[in-house]
């Protein structure tokens, strides 16, 4: 029996292309914050053109001031970075709050494993959308939690309970992805 050399093994060329698509999405996000911020190494054009940790961060805001309108909780985004209850409080939406480390695990996942363009291009969007979803609410319930005096379960701070929520997402989703996957190899193998 032929047994191929470790780096053409398909174990080695998934990590490779995982962890390639991972460090490009998470440090090239990462790069891009620090030079399109002001002060150090900072470069107009990408700020003026390639700013799209901006827009998502008020994709972001917009959304949360949307679901908390929806609920009865009137707010405001009173500048680029925060959201604010009328006559409250306010959270400050910072570049670790983003949640770009958790899109980026995702999408590299996704990316390294087969399937269609089409399925993956499905699968990416899908838990972009579901990452984002635990974000805004994450958002609403760290802001009504300022506004109303409330304490997050277990003495356990925001931020964690975001990671907690996303990763378990997130491997449902690695679960699911598999599972659609395993079903479509042996539908097409016994075929």
């Amino acid at each position: 029996m032929y047994n191929p050399p470790f780096y053409k093994s398909f174990l080695t060329i998934y990590l490779l292309k995982f962890l390639g698509a991972f460090v490009l999405l998470y440090y090239g996000t990462k790069a891009m914050i620090g030079l399109g911020t002001a002060g150090g190494y900072y470069i107009p054009f990408i700020h003026n053109y390639l700013d799209y940790i901006s827009v998502f961060r008020a994709f972001l805001l917009y959304s949360s001031k949307g679901f908390l309108g929806l609920l009865g909780y009137p707010s405001a985004v009173v500048n680029s970075f925060s959201l604010q209850l009328i006559n409250g409080r306010s959270v400050h939406l910072v570049y670790s709050c983003l949640g770009y480390g958790i899109i980026s695990f995702w999408i590299a996942f996704v990316f390294a494993n087969r399937g269609s363009f089409k399925k993956k291009a499905i699968w990416m969007f899908t838990g972009i959308l579901v990452i984002c979803s635990i974000n805004i609410l994450r958002i609403c319930l760290l802001l009504l939690s300022l506004n109303k005096n409330w304490r997050f379960p277990l003495g356990l701070d925001h931020h964690t309970w975001f990671n907690i929520a996303s990763y378990a997402v997130i491997f449902a989703g690695i679960y699911l992805y598999d599972r659609a996957a395993t079903k479509h190899l042996l539908t097409t193998d016994g075929a």
